[in-house]
């Protein structure tokens, strides 16, 4: 296993660098500094042929523009938190509402447009490159210094893997998501419509108008919501029901089928145009499944040119949008003093 590193622009006053991970297989797994954001994955297709399966930007510059925050590592809450306000040890904390009336992805002060600190370490069998850094007191709006860091890591076996951790001194909000667009027919390829979905969940959390989880959860049964059997990702994406009106595509958590904290899997993808495979397994207790029905990027993509709806797929592993305040959830509230720790392996194969 090796690691190479390059720069990649400069962005706050400083050169960002890009480590490239690379196992005896031909996958290799490029990762930045700025914003500990996934940058490529490229994987040897049914023919050998490497593809690009993540969308992404040559350069720094497009992560400094990244307005979809492709690729990049989000903390220190993902997805919706209703009202934009949590309440924590009984004081309530008033967040930025940036998407309507709730908080989204925390805010305008994203991770996104961090600069981390990055540690590399290559062996035999494995690679990793670990980002890291402290999310200040307020920062985002949330109380305490959370000390954070995210390692992805590749080896032999074709898994790239992102593991969190993050510790704090105060009752704080954590609940960390990669936001990497999958694409395994290739980059720019365009729309992940004919690409096959599994998805090990029975339920999932449905929505108000609002976006943000009633708290309870859904049967998946006799609804276009069910990919528990490998289902086309366009066949039912345009369907007159209402979580898909809502997100004018997917655009949903599901709660997965697994006793919390044991790393199991989560979903799967397969292109049948060039055979690459993806599981995807978690520790988590939820997953968001966005097709990305919304993307429009102001820069071009690596293919040369902005992306556009439907041209990928998200996998967000997390705890439930709004765990911080719905009562029915695994909290996602991190007691002062514990560590938060939770990984996603990403395994490729053909």
């Amino acid at each position: 296993m090796k690691i190479s590193v390059s720069d990649f622009g400069m962005a706050d006053g400083r050169m960002s660098r890009l480590y490239t991970m690379e196992n005896s297989r031909g996958m290799k797994v490029s990762v930045t500094d700025y914003g500990a954001a996934l940058v490529s994955v490229v994987v040897p297709d049914r023919d050998g042929k490497p593809v690009d399966c993540v969308l992404g930007y040559r350069d720094v510059d497009g992560y400094v523009n990244n307005t979809g925050s492709i690729g990049c590592f989000i903390g220190r809450n993902a997805n919706r938190i209703g009202g934009a306000k949590v309440v924590i040890g009984g004081k309530t904390y008033a967040l930025e509402k940036n998407d309507g009336e709730n908080n989204l992805h925390s805010g305008s002060v994203r991770t996104a447009h961090m600069v981390f600190e990055a540690a590399d370490k290559a062996g035999k069998d494995i690679a990793a490159v670990a980002f890291s850094r402290v999310l200040r007191d307020m920062e985002q709006g949330f109380p305490g210094n959370l000390d954070t860091t995210v390692t992805y890591s590749l080896n032999e076996a074709g898994e790239l893997a992102i593991d969190y951790e993050a510790a704090c001194p105060e009752d704080t909000v954590c609940n960390m998501t990669n936001h990497s667009y999958f694409n395994l027919s290739g980059e720019g390829s365009g729309e992940i419509t004919d690409e096959v979905l599994t998805v090990f969940a029975d339920a999932y959390t449905p929505t108000g108008d609002d976006l943000i989880p009633t708290g309870e959860l859904a049967d998946v049964a006799g609804t276009p919501m069910d990919f528990r059997t490998p289902k086309r990702v366009g066949q039912d994406i345009d369907a007159d029901f209402p979580a898909i009106r809502q997100g004018r595509g997917y655009d949903v958590n599901y709660a997965l089928n697994a006793a919390p904290g044991k790393v199991i899997p989560a979903a799967s993808l397969v292109s049948p145009r060039t055979g690459i495979r993806m599981e995807v397994l978690t520790n988590l207790p939820g997953i968001q499944i966005y097709t990305a029905n919304g993307l429009r990027t102001k820069m071009p993509g690596k293919c040369g040119r902005p992306y556009t709806s439907r041209e990928g797929i998200c996998f967000e592993t997390q705890y439930f949008p709004n765990a911080c305040n719905e009562p029915r959830f695994q909290s996602s509230i991190l007691p002062a003093g514990q560590i938060y720790a939770a990984e996603t392996i990403f395994r490729f194969s053909v």
